[in-house]
């Protein structure tokens, strides 16, 4: 059953009649309903168009957060072969809401690390609905570190809405687990490419994604902080959330445009999640693009290039 956003109830009704026109077909052969169906077919085809024609950047938010968009998971079955993955922090425990290990990607050898946030009710629970504890980052840190010490490509996959905040987190070092991620991030001496596939959220996503190259898909969002979060801290209302979102310029191109991003990967009408195979196939192409803008810097030249990039963000595009 597909799953519809408040916004596209109008397109949820058209669909819903086509499909009921169809399934009365299938139970009564002598129907023909086929040139009324695909009428509806035509309607809710240009109905859609016109609503992803003009998403502001709250349903952009909300489209990221889509629970039928592809998953890290997703990503790495497909893309990826010989996964082979690595559990634990070697401090603490393991985190399921990070995924991580050995590969190879277009029979290259490289360290894949994403956030997981499961598909249905118990897979989102294991996995803490995509939000890392401090294990999680740290595991992050020592994957990064291995791959520094044998030469191998890291590849981030980004969707989470944050850091889980929860007290045994901070209790363990939350914020300094998070810092550590992203200062590994900025020292290994080996290609990073980070994609945000769905939501990137504060620090928790900044600590997987403090890349060489940042791509986004297009109805990705990323950010300091959640629209809702931002809301309830500036205007004590969380109901301000769609103006929250025009005012943290979170969009995929709102990014590429101020040089946070680098490179935006279209998805199908609708979103990913109307075209999941499709929108993989075009973050493995894209993925593999940005490696081979890496592939003639070395060690020191990486690491330097990956700090001229963080200092001078912002500077673009700050007129706009």
């Amino acid at each position: 059953m597909t799953h519809y956003l408040d916004f596209e109830r109008p397109l949820a009704e058209i669909e819903g009649k086509a499909e009921e026109l169809r399934a009365m077909a299938r139970s009564n052969k002598e129907m023909d309903i086929e040139d009324e169906a695909a009428a509806l077919d035509l309607k809710a085809d240009s109905l859609l168009r016109e609503l992803y024609g003009k998403l502001t950047p709250w349903r952009k938010c909300q489209v990221a957060r889509h629970p039928e968009r592809p998953h890290c998971k997703d990503y790495i079955e497909a893309l990826f072969t010989e996964y082979t993955p690595l559990a634990g922090d070697r401090n603490f425990a393991d985190d399921d809401a990070v995924m991580g290990g050995l590969a190879r990607f277009e029979d290259r050898p490289v360290v894949v690390i994403g956030h997981e946030k499961g598909h249905d009710t118990q897979s989102r629970i294991a996995r803490n609905f995509g939000m890392a504890r401090p294990e999680g980052y740290r595991k992050a840190v020592r994957l990064m570190q291995m791959a520094d010490r044998f030469g191998l490509p890291v590849i981030t996959l980004v969707d989470t809405p944050g850091a889980y905040p929860g007290k045994g987190a901070e209790e363990r070092g939350q914020s300094e687990a998070i810092a550590r991620s992203t200062e590994a991030c900025l020292q290994i001496r080996v290609p990073l490419v980070s994609v945000i596939i769905g939501e990137g959220g504060s620090g928790g996503a900044v600590a997987f994604a403090t890349a060489n190259r940042v791509a986004m898909l297009e109805h990705s969002v990323y950010s300091v902080i959640s629209p809702e979060g931002c809301a309830s801290i500036l205007w004590k209302d969380t109901e301000k959330m769609r103006e929250a979102a025009e005012a943290l310029r979170l969009t995929a191109q709102d990014l590429l445009k101020l040089g946070v991003a680098d490179r935006v990967i279209p998805e199908a009408m609708g979103g990913a999640h109307r075209d999941p195979e499709g929108t993989i196939i075009s973050v493995g192409a894209t993925v593999s693009s940005l490696l081979g803008e890496l592939r003639d810097l070395k060690g020191d030249a990486l690491v330097t290039a990956r700090r001229k990039k963080y200092l001078s963000m912002g500077s673009k595009g700050l007129a706009a």
